[in-house]
């Protein structure tokens, strides 16, 4: 049994700090994913030589994306972790943690000697300061969402919780950007010293996060459910026990967007250059345009989800991902910078069509008071099933068969695998709806509350 409460409305938040807070979720999310698109980009093109030499060219390319992985594991721990905090204590601590466990980590990459100074403690530290990247990251999206989507209306939650998607897009946009920029400007330099550069000033992004982040306020919504003391005792735990369906429809419906973004972003730059005879700095332009229209195309299709509906707009960001499988390579392979480039563009609006409802699609599944922990937790889970195995899975169908038919059969999949999660996800969750026993503290005043099934 549980206890259903419905808070009173939430103050009309002020214009002052409803864009406060989206700035800093925005700003704060887009430095993260920085951090975490730059180590994908890096695991393409330098790592398997610096970290990973003496294999043969795909060998080193699999340990490279197999150190990828690695972090994406990593996220539902943070997830779970951040995810207890987040729900406890609320939104904006948990969120400074982990801005300072994504630079710090980061910071630390741009450091490390590599194989040749090192040995095998190269690769192993690689591991480990990836391991941390991954748990900052776990924890980053749930807070930064909702801490943007609970100062806005109900009605524009689509819109509200868009606006940290952004992040992707512009951490895609500056990674690139920086990994272009030194790859000019160290030219041969680059695989010895020039990509060390945009790792280290991680340091400098994350002193302008901390400062935007520690002038917001606590999300209004959080705010009520401390006030009305019920916050849950052990928040993952419960979501886990009594919301089962709602974090794996949430992880699987991610299958058909999150797998392929990494093979769009990241394996891209592998198959290009290895396999088509593009140039390096041609897939890095072409990844810049395409992240560059993501500003547009993320807060776009989240408003849409506000107007049709969300599960409308995702469906129909599943069947252009599914349907684009085959086109995408058959671009890439004529080797036409024309026809490149607008492969790349449409699959990252494709993929956008999913991400710019994906965030409030998941979050209005849960109760505000569980909400960090199961929107995170379903979240984070398709690291380990979507977008962690698919650089790894991409690179070895491509080594064994030398052909993309199979990976586009691999894309394919994932958008039949997401549309029947997409078809089974429970409808939109009451603001607060735990078991009696989970809560930290109980009201004596609200003890006469109906009481009502999960």
């Amino acid at each position: 049994m549980a206890t259903r409460h419905t808070p009173a409305a939430v103050p009309e938040a002020t214009i002052g700090h409803r864009r406060r807070a989206v700035i800093a979720s925005t700003v704060g999310t887009a430095i993260e994913w920085y951090d975490f698109f730059l180590y994908g980009t890096a695991a393409a093109l330098v790592f398997p030589h610096v970290f990973f030499p003496g294999h043969a060219t795909y060998t080193g390319v699999l340990a490279s994306f197999g150190t990828q992985f690695v972090g994406f594991a990593a996220r539902p721990l943070g997830a779970a972790i951040f995810g207890h905090i987040g729900d406890r204590v609320g939104r904006k601590s948990t969120l400074v943690t982990t801005l300072l466990l994504m630079g710090a980590s980061t910071f630390l990459m741009g450091l490390l000697p590599g194989y040749a100074s090192l040995g095998l403690a190269a690769p192993v530290l690689l591991v480990l300061l990836r391991i941390v990247q991954g748990i900052g990251v776990g924890g980053e999206w749930g807070g930064s969402v909702l801490l943007s989507m609970e100062w806005g209306s109900r009605s524009r939650r689509g819109l509200m919780a868009s606006w940290p998607q952004l992040g992707v897009p512009l951490g895609l946009l500056a990674s690139t950007g920086m990994v272009k920029l030194m790859n000019s400007v160290a030219g041969g330099g680059f695989d010895s010293w020039g990509w060390r550069v945009p790792f280290l000033a991680s340091a400098v992004l994350i002193g302008i996060g901390l400062y935007v982040r520690l002038r917001v306020l606590e999300s209004p919504a959080f705010t009520e459910v401390k006030q009305e003391r019920v916050v849950v005792r052990q928040p993952v735990w419960s979501v886990l026990r009594h919301q089962p369906r709602a974090v794996l429809t949430a992880a699987f419906v991610r299958m058909s967007e999150q797998a392929p973004f990494y093979l769009f972003i990241t394996f891209v730059l592998t198959y290009g250059t290895e396999k088509v005879g593009l140039p390096k700095g041609e897939l890095l332009n072409d990844t810049l345009i395409a992240a560059a229209v993501g500003l547009i195309s993320v807060p776009l299709f989240g408003h849409l989800s506000d107007r049709f509906g969300r599960r409308r707009v995702y469906g129909i960001g599943i069947c252009c991902v599914g349907l684009f499988a085959f086109p995408y390579f058959a671009m890439l392979d004529t080797g036409s910078s024309g026809l490149v480039l607008l492969a790349i563009v449409l699959s990252l609006v494709f993929h956008d069509i999913q991400y710019g409802p994906q965030a409030a699609l998941i979050a209005e599944g849960f109760g505000t008071n569980v909400r960090y922990s199961g929107a995170g937790l379903g979240y984070q889970l398709a690291s380990v099933i979507a977008g962690g195995p698919a650089p790894l899975i991409a690179a070895a169908i491509l080594q064994h068969t030398g052909s993309s038919t199979s990976i586009s059969w691999y894309i394919i999949g994932c958008a039949l695998v997401a549309m029947a999660a997409l078809l089974l996800m429970p409808r939109q969750a009451p603001e607060v709806t735990v078991p009696q026993a989970a809560l930290a503290t109980h009201d004596s005043a609200r003890e006469g509350h109906a009481v009502s099934g999960d």
